[in-house]
């Protein structure tokens, strides 16, 4: 686990500290309102028993976590419905301090299963979530969001999600907790390729971002429908790819 001895994590309690996530929101996202979760949302979410952390330099919130108490069946969980860190301040361990320290309070307080989604043609997101954490992932949500509003031309793309299952003490994620390999050793009964970058692509052309999602999308359906876990992601520069396991490879959880 990366430590930033300048970062504090701590919970938001204030106006002024929400105020700040409203701000990283804005300009972390580039959301619009219409978008953002705002101050009375976060406040809200706390009374009923969620929380924000926040990871703070000094006094300046550079980084959050925002947690929601969820349900699966009759268990209460933890929904971790959105993170941010302050741009000049990213791939410096902020985001993984952060959601370690999400990971100890949720524990505290008997949580054990967290979940989040990600986009599924972000390589860093899925590098992190399943490399840096040890999630796995068993589902795919197709336009999740409704269609997102940053394409060039119009027309907008949808907003396809994986779901993050973060088991927070199993042994996967205790491996990762230490910076351990988190991957199976068996081999892969799948891979699936996306894009090496999505942001540009989105940018670049439109029309192709939108058949790369198409066919990300069809690969991960019949995958899931064969049984497969999603537990492990290669990095690389040309072809970063997920790759997909039997379950009877992926450790029981």
């Amino acid at each position: 686990m990366t430590e930033n001895a300048q970062i504090i994590i701590r919970e938001c309690t204030t106006v002024d500290e929400f105020d700040g996530c409203v701000r990283l929101q804005r300009e972390v996202f580039g959301l619009p309102d219409l978008e953002v979760s705002p101050r009375r949302h976060l406040i809200v979410s706390r009374q009923a028993g969620g929380w924000t952390l926040g990871a703070f330099d000094g006094e300046l919130l550079v980084g959050f976590v925002h947690h929601l108490v969820a349900r699966r069946g009759a268990e209460i969980i933890g929904y971790s419905h959105m993170m941010a860190v302050d741009r000049a301040r990213q791939n410096h361990g902020i985001g993984a301090q952060l959601k370690w320290a999400q990971r100890e309070r949720a524990l505290s307080e008997g949580v054990r299963f967290i979940k989040w989604t990600w986009d599924p043609l972000q390589a860093r997101n899925a590098h992190f979530n399943i490399n840096r954490l040890g999630v796995v992932v068993r589902h795919y949500a197709v336009n999740f969001y409704g269609t997102d509003y940053n394409m060039p031309e119009g027309g907008g793309i949808d907003s396809d999600r994986l779901f993050a299952e973060w088991e927070l003490e199993s042994a996967r994620v205790r491996r990762a907790a230490h910076g351990e390999r988190t991957t199976p050793e068996a081999e892969p009964a799948a891979e699936i390729a996306i894009p090496n970058d999505w942001s540009a692509l989105v940018q670049r052309d439109a029309e192709r971002a939108r058949r790369e999602q198409q066919r990300v999308r069809a690969a991960f359906a019949e995958a899931f429908a064969r049984g497969l876990i999603c537990a492990g992601f290669v990095r690389d520069a040309e072809r970063p790819r997920y790759l997909l396991y039997r379950a009877s490879d992926v450790e029981p959880l």
